[in-house]
């Protein structure tokens, strides 16, 4: 019983398999992955610079963070957009 906080090794063995099995069917491409991966690093890093934006005080490093948002978000956009190198890079049609 004091495995799992109640769930039997049987039970955690089972949810482990469902768990494997989803995986490998939600398997991702690398460039994918990594796009996914970045764009969660980088909301994560909006989120530390917004928290210290709220606190700070002084002018300087206030205009320092904004521009570091700015920087995040911008680098986020572009992750955000698909990417079109094969195709032209005209107006659509």
């Amino acid at each position: 019983m004091a495995i799992g906080w109640g769930k039997s090794y049987e039970e955690q063995m089972e949810e482990a398999n469902q768990r494997a099995s989803e995986e490998k069917r939600g398997h991702k491409p690398d460039a994918v992955r990594k796009r996914e991966q970045a764009l969660e690093s980088l909301r994560l890093s909006r989120a530390r610079i917004e928290q210290q934006l709220s606190r700070a005080v002084r002018p300087a490093h206030r205009e320092m963070l904004m521009k570091a948002l700015q920087a995040i978000e911008k680098q986020a956009d572009e992750l955000s957009q698909p990417s079109n190198s094969s195709e032209s890079s005209g107006p659509p049609v």
